[in-house]
């Protein structure tokens, strides 16, 4: 006889067991789903694919966050058109002529600064379109990882703003000036990223290899560049590029008269920053740009940016503004200005149109 007076059969213990063993069961499982769902709500990211970086989701990405990289993108290109040059290494060669029939010049620093801005710029945005003015050959494709780090200035200025991934195209000038670059003219020379959302530019960075100067600008956002504190209308000095200084000259005296200043220079982005504030020795002060000839757009677009953030302009000869997608080029010649009145300009100007289509 079983103590206190009960008997046990061999059945009665294992249906026992079994009901002990469904009470734990329901038990353990409640528990573990409560830690399960707990798990899923605290680490959504679990769940699906990380998010890239520089995207945000929904195929969107944040200006503050491109505007560090084109920075970036910008000084890290600068960085090998300075070694190549101070190397001495540039194994210029002709990479084809311009509509006037001016050589163009191709050199190992536009080919490395240009292997180096686009994958940075690739790696931290793949959704976005990129045009530069090199070929990207794919067989020196590398990856090149943004530290995500947006520095202090950009942090203080510049709010975040998202914009959808399919409406941005990114335009890069590895080296600007590169003729200038083969005759060691390094003032002119400069590396440029833009960022244009629907075709209407809003970010600019225009970088000095040589000394390290960098100005960068977003439309609506903010600026390290600033426009100078005055510009003669009157007779302005007008910055235009060397090769066609005299058909401007001529055009500008008969408007402005002879006392004209036409100062001739190279590189786009070096005319713009003529026209702001730029804390430099060696970088002459213009009025007015202008730019008479077809002219890609990876060469102005930057500029464009800049002037458009401070409130200035860049048009066609005609008064139009320029659109940063379809083709890479813009037929019509420019017109740059800041703190005057641009449509007054373009008016006492209308030979420079015709000049154009000579």
């Amino acid at each position: 006889m079983a103590p206190m007076g009960i008997r046990l059969s061999p059945l009665g213990m294992a249906v026992f067991c079994l009901l002990g063993l469904g009470v734990l069961y329901h038990l353990y499982s409640g528990f573990l789903a409560g830690r399960f769902a707990f798990f899923m709500l605290s680490e959504p990211a679990a769940a699906g694919p990380e998010t890239p970086h520089g995207s945000a989701a929904g195929g969107a990405v944040d200006l503050r966050e491109l505007l560090a990289v084109s920075v970036l993108a910008a000084t890290r290109g600068g960085e090998e058109v300075k070694r190549v040059r101070e190397g001495n290494v540039l194994n210029a060669k002709a990479k084809g002529k311009t509509r006037e029939g001016a050589e163009e010049q191709l050199t190992t620093g536009d080919l490395l600064s240009n292997r180096r801005m686009f994958y940075l710029l690739k790696s931290a945005f793949p959704a976005v379109q990129i045009n530069s003015e090199e070929r990207v050959d794919t067989a020196d494709q590398e990856t090149v990882p943004w530290d995500r780090i947006i520095p202090e200035d950009i942090k203080q200025k510049i709010q975040p703003k998202e914009v959808p991934a399919e409406s941005v195209t990114v335009w890069i000038d590895p080296l600007d000036a590169t003729q200038e670059y083969t005759e060691d003219l390094r003032q002119y020379v400069t590396t440029m990223v833009c960022v244009a959302v629907n075709g209407k530019p809003v970010i600019g960075v225009i970088h000095k290899p040589f000394s390290s100067y960098t100005a960068w600008a977003m439309v609506d956002g903010g600026s390290n560049i600033k426009a100078r504190s005055s510009y003669n209308e009157r007779t302005p000095r007008i910055i235009v590029s060397r090769s066609h200084a005299g058909k401007v000259e001529q055009v500008a005296r008969q408007t402005f008269g002879n006392k004209t200043v036409i100062i001739p220079a190279g590189g786009a982005g070096y005319k713009v920053l003529a026209l702001l504030d730029v804390p430099e020795k060696n970088q002459e002060e213009a009025d007015v740009y202008i730019h008479v000839t077809y002219i890609k757009k990876w060469d102005i677009c930057a500029g464009n940016a800049v002037l458009r953030a401070l409130g200035g302009h860049m048009t066609t000869l005609t008064g139009e503004e320029i659109s940063y997608t379809g083709s890479d080029g813009n037929e019509g010649g420019l017109i740059a200005s800041i703190n005057m009145n641009h449509k007054a300009l373009i008016e006492k100007l209308p030979d420079l149109e015709k000049t154009s289509h000579k």
